[in-house]
């Protein structure tokens, strides 16, 4: 990270300089009104306002509390130690952490030379990103939203050991630098840079770790980006052969996990790629089929009806009639 930016984050705040002088603990007025130690937005961010930063607060412990918004944050010196439902995870230089609003969080104390800074997001922040990551609807954006809305499906925070990816990097100073230095239009900026950095993490979920059900949650992992990446022949033997695991063992394993059956996920992902090449290409419903893994055209209409309750013909005239409507307006 840009040495400008880590000077600015490194200063001693006003709440930091108290600790040094003698403060033991945290001051909780800073943080909530109310009894227990759930973090307030309301204190955290501005009236109006979906994103700020904030630098980590040093010196102290951070004892157990909740966020009533979505935490991100980034090392961008040093390390610090979260105890996240139990979890010890070691967050270092150039890594991401995300934690959803039901994540229990305590943080051991920081040195000077420690320094993350804090995104505090509400939910709705993240819209633009979704919305931007549907464009070619995807089960591993499906995953992300469940993390960060708290589906209990899945996981309550998502490490990210990322230091060594340069676009995540790039992207998440971009960020920093926007918001520190109040950048015009920083909402819509940042709004934007969240979607791409989503778009680039997603690349990496070989370096995402997770709650302590890791086991099941890289499972699920591991099948989606395979499903992701081998949606036209991808079959769940090839799978197991990868994964080492018996093929009866995996199918219930998915089954059971994502309550869906592995061909269940492969027909969505190739319904979904589908449906984008109908809006984005000229390609034919046949080029399509093909395209998608359906060497059988009448199926291909069929299962697609079933799925979208119109056949591919009129999903593509329908969509195109609604943008242009809306082009319009």
């Amino acid at each position: 990270m840009d040495q400008e930016i880590i000077n600015r984050l490194g200063v001693i705040t006003d709440e930091e300089r108290e600790i040094i002088n003698g403060r033991t603990e945290i001051d909780r007025k800073r943080y909530t009104e109310g009894r227990e130690l759930v973090i307030d937005s309301k204190k955290m961010l501005e009236h109006g306002k979906l994103i700020r930063i904030r630098p980590h607060t040093r010196f102290v412990h951070f004892p157990r509390h909740k966020h009533n918004y979505i935490e991100v944050i980034y090392m961008c010196k040093g390390e610090t130690t979260h105890i996240i439902d139990g979890d010890k995870v070691v967050l270092k230089t150039g890594e991401l952490l995300f934690l959803n609003q039901h994540a229990t969080q305590e943080i051991l104390p920081a040195g000077e030379g420690d320094i993350a800074v804090n995104f505090i997001i509400l939910p709705e922040f993240f819209d633009t990103a979704f919305e931007m990551m549907g464009e070619e609807e995807n089960l591993l954006r499906e995953f992300l939203v469940g993390c960060l809305c708290f589906n209990p499906r899945y996981a309550s925070y998502l490490h990210f050991e990322v230091a060594d990816v340069l676009p995540v990097q790039n992207l998440v100073e971009n960020m920093v630098w926007t918001l520190l230095y109040d950048h015009p239009n920083k909402r819509s900026i940042n709004q934007v840079t969240m979607g791409l950095l989503f778009l680039q993490l997603m690349h990496y979920t070989d370096k995402i770790s997770h709650t302590r059900e890791g086991f099941e949650q890289k499972l699920i992992f591991q099948v989606l980006k395979f499903i992701d990446e081998n949606y036209k022949e991808g079959e769940l033997t090839e799978l197991a052969e990868r994964l080492s695991y018996n093929i009866y063992w995996l199918s219930r394993a998915v089954k059971r996990l994502t309550g869906r059956t592995y061909k269940e996920l492969l027909q969505i992902k190739r319904l979904n790629q589908a449906s984008f090449l109908l809006l984005n290409t000229r390609l034919s419903v046949t080029d399509i089929s093909l395209a998608v893994g359906y060497d059988n055209t009448s199926y291909f209409y069929r299962i697609f009806r079933s799925y979208y309750s119109m056949s591919p013909k009129e999903y593509r005239e329908k969509n195109k009639t609604a943008g242009l409507t809306e082009h319009r307006k």
